[in-house]
This record gives C-alpha cells, structure tokens and sequence, in this order.
C-alpha cells in the first residue's frame, strides 16, 4: 500500500528573466513579438529582430542604387561599343558563291524568318577579293547580291550595336544588379538566423544540463 502513497514532487523552477528560453518558445505568428519585453525573449531574438530591421532598410536602398550604378555603367559602355562600331564598320555588297539551300516550307512564316550561312564574295577595305560566311534568305541562287557588314579587319561581322539592344542589354544588367543585392540580403538574412539558431540550441543544451540534476534528485 505504501507504493499507492503519492509521492511529493519536486517545485517547478523559478523562472530566470535572463535565461534563454528553449527552441519553440517564440511566436512566429506574431512578426513583433522580438520587440516585446516578456521573460522569453531571448538576447538573440533582439539581435536577431535589429539584423531583419537594418537589413530591410538597407538591402532595398542598397539594391536600387546598384541598379542605377550598374545599369548607368552598362549604358555608357554599350553606346560607347556602338560608336566604335559604326566607325570601323562598313556595309557592302557581297556576291553569293553558290545557291542557298531551300526551306522545306517554302512561303511559309519560318521560312521568311530562317537564315541559312552561305560562302559570299565580297571586295575588302584594301581592295582585294575576299570571302566569308554570311546569313542568307533561303533559296537565293549563286551570284545574288547581299549586303554584309565588314570590321576594321576586313572580315564579315554583325551590324554596330542598335538603340534597342543597348537599351535591352542595359535593362539586363541593371536587373541582375537589384537581384544580387535583394539575394545577398537574404542570403545574410539565412546566414545570421541559422547562426543564433545554432546558438540558442547550444545554449539550451547547457541551460538544461544546470537544471537537470535538481530534478534527478527526487525520487
């Protein structure tokens, strides 16, 4: 009968205001509850909520100044390209070699916007005969004449940069510039949040081996 005596149980702890509270016992349902004074706040959950506030303020800055910076940057250097281009680059007449393979569609929409490489001859800067490579309409016969562009080389190459592939080719830099600050930003919000993470469970792993022994001591 003495078994079915209860048995005393020891008091429950009391509670340590600066003690690190165990893993769960903050709120994610409430965004604000890191700035809220309550003896389970944690000293990371204030670091913690001071690294989200300084980031939410910076990255979004951060990220629009880099995309004017780079995309200002991308703008100057892809004009400046086009200009070089347009200097040292000449439209001619070349004369193709031999026919340009047909399309298995002939008339239809692909076919009007397929291009097919055909050997031209076309005369260089120094006048001399030359040949090379370029795209054609298909079906054009041998000895048709086309326009090619030529570099300060005398080789064939592609047009000077147009007013729509600067502007396109900015826009991309510029984007790519805003997504890595806006990625880096969570990137270091990832880093710090797994860091006092790790940091609380170490600490309440050494919280509970102080608080365990007081309870292995009654029966």
């Amino acid at each position: 009968m003495a078994d079915d005596v209860p048995r005393a149980q020891p008091p429950p702890p009391e509670p340590d205001p600066d003690a690190e509270p165990g893993p769960g016992t903050g709120h994610p349902h409430r965004p604000f509850w890191r700035w809220r004074r309550n003896p389970l706040r944690r000293r990371t959950d204030r670091l913690h909520a001071w690294v989200v506030l300084a980031l939410l303020l910076a990255v979004p800055t951060a990220a629009v100044a880099a995309m004017f910076a780079v995309g200002d940057a991308a703008y100057h250097h892809y004009r400046s390209t086009a200009e070089q281009e347009a200097r040292t680059r000449d439209h001619r007449p070349a004369v193709l070699v031999h026919d340009a393979p047909r399309h298995p569609e002939p008339g239809s929409d692909e076919a009007k916007k397929t291009r097919y490489p055909v050997e031209v001859r076309f005369t260089g800067r120094d006048g001399a005969p030359r040949t090379g490579k370029t795209d054609v309409e298909p079906g054009l016969p041998a000895d048709s004449t086309v326009l090619v562009w030529i570099d300060s080389a005398g080789e064939i190459t592609g047009p000077p940069l147009t007013a729509e592939q600067i502007r396109s080719r900015t826009m991309g830099w510029a984007v790519l510039a805003f997504l890595g600050v806006v990625l880096a930003g969570l990137a270091a919000h990832g880093v710090t949040g797994f860091v006092l993470h790790r940091r609380n469970l170490a600490q309440w792993d050494a919280a509970w081996a102080n608080t365990a022994p007081r309870w292995s001591r009654f029966p």
